[in-house]
């Protein structure tokens, strides 16, 4: 017999758990370099050199905090002890972030390090159970998408809501700032409001799951040492469908990472766009995001998981370049031109809403692995399995901004520069590499996808396998 469908309000809770992620992400992603490399004093290369650092903790405590949760018994469920362990720590590291004391570069140079990885592994804390937890939420194909697309609805959206306010109320000129994105008291200011925000987000996210744990679903299971922790994690990570998705999550998040580091080099200087310009350009997010939602679980309904992420995969990677493309061919009215600017934004709104769209499709795929997992192995590890992706996730910035950085460094692009200052060959050249490195990396993720081999009959298949498994137990009750 069919469930139940999930409730609205388990939805929107779910999904509000990943505006803690989605800040995070653009903080560090857009203003954390800018902020110690510019405002702080902070030699860029040795900011750039704690992130890396950080980055690779994660490559340990990803899959561990999985592992750990994936084997948590207690009155409060596998994942939600973690969730709110983890609300108060990281909303006071990410507090304690923004405001650097005046230490010298060295000081400066490991206060970045130490909370960097403070940061990430507490965000992990959180961000890996609770994704974790979704098979928990429902076994519907279906509504497992929709389930997903309202945690990217809410990942997008809370992120980029915050980096408008940065925009437009925090980073402005001052008397004492003449230059907005110089004022030190709009990222301090920030940090408190990102720091609160990702605290209230996290205990509402999970006090409003809570009653849906099942304590008693999944039999407690002896510690492991660590060699058969890590054998097997191995196990299920070289299981062919999860593979698959792992590549295309990795090519995906280089393309990703690669397009959100030129970003804004790309609108000032390729484009010319103003700073109020700009402005618009990131508060479309937030309607790119409400677009997945809606797309996501209506393709993925009539296409199957898989097929939508080809389609909307290949309309997003063909509509994304498209611009850029018909500039080096002259086919586009010149920088300035009042046409340009709307025509540019109502393509990049679509486009993104395409991409977040698959992004959703892609997560709950993720959870389909789980009960193929567990027919296999006789073992629940979502916890595993949404750790690898969630590292993927977090290896975007890092991968993207380093091919970003050759491109940079191939058409010698200056430091510092104004838009009039950059010679028309550079900032061609740039647009002619940046291209075919995108569908570079958007054909591997689309070839990868395609050897992933869960369908809606096959998961199907596997709950009535387990249904079967568990029913002697439940017949032999008194």
């Amino acid at each position: 017999m069919r469930a139940a469908p999930l409730p609205l309000r388990i939805k929107l809770a779910y999904g509000l758990g990943s505006v803690a992620y989605g800040i995070k992400d653009n903080g560090f992603a857009y203003f954390l370099l800018l902020f110690y490399g510019t405002v702080v004093g902070l030699e860029p290369a040795l900011a750039g050199t704690a992130l890396l650092i950080a980055l690779l903790f994660d490559a340990v405590s990803d899959p561990l905090v999985g592992y750990w949760s994936d084997n948590t018994r207690s009155r409060l469920g596998r994942r939600h002890p973690f969730m709110y362990a983890s609300a108060l720590p990281v909303a006071m590291c990410y507090y304690l972030l923004w405001q650097p004391p005046d230490w010298g570069s060295q000081g400066l140079f490991f206060y970045l390090l130490g909370f960097a990885i403070l940061i990430r592994t507490l965000i992990t804390f959180f961000e890996t159970p609770s994704s974790a937890f979704m098979p928990e939420l429902t076994q519907d194909y279906d509504e497992r998408t929709t389930v997903q697309a309202w945690r990217h609805f809410f990942g997008w959206a809370g992120g980029a809501s915050l980096a408008v306010i940065m925009f437009g109320v925090l980073l402005v000129p001052t008397d004492e700032y003449a230059v907005g994105t110089l004022n030190r008291e709009g990222y301090e200011t920030y940090g408190q409001l990102a720091s609160v925000l990702i605290f209230v987000v996290i205990l509402i996210s999970a006090l409003g799951t809570q009653s849906r744990v099942h304590i008693t679903d999944f039999p407690a299971r002896p510690p492991k040492r660590i060699g058969e922790l890590f054998g097997e994690m191995l196990e299920l990570l070289l299981d062919r469908s999860f593979l698959a998705l792992f590549i295309s999550g990795m090519a995906s998040a280089a393309a990703a990472g690669l397009t959100a580091a030129l970003t804004f080099l790309m609108l000032t200087y390729f484009w010319e766009f103003s700073s109020l310009q700009i402005f618009y350009w990131t508060a479309m997010v937030v309607v790119s995001a409400a677009l997945g939602l809606l797309v996501a679980p209506r393709v993925a309904r009539r296409l199957g998981k898989k097929r939508a992420v080809i389609t909307l995969g290949i309309v997003a990677f063909l509509l994304q370049p498209a611009a850029v493309v018909l500039r080096l061919f002259g086919w586009l009215p010149e920088n300035g031109d009042p046409r340009l600017f709307p025509m540019l934004l109502t393509l990049q709104t679509i486009d993104l809403g395409l991409i977040i769209a698959m992004q959703a499709v892609s997560a709950s795929m993720v959870a389909d692995l789980v009960e193929q997992a567990e027919v296999r192995t006789g073992r629940r590890n979502e916890g595993v399995f949404f750790a690898a992706m969630t590292f993927i996730r977090k290896t975007n910035q890092g991968i993207g901004a380093f091919i970003a950085g050759l491109l940079l460094q191939i058409v010698a692009f200056p430091n510092g520069a104004a838009p009039s200052e950059v010679s028309a060959d550079t900032v061609w050249n740039l647009g002619a590499l940046l291209v075919p490195s995108q569908y570079l990396l958007w054909g591997v993720m689309l070839v990868a996808i395609g050897f992933y081999r869960i369908d809606r009959s096959q998961h199907e298949a596997h709950l009535k396998v387990l249904a079967d498994r568990d029913a002697p137990s439940q017949s032999d009750e008194p």
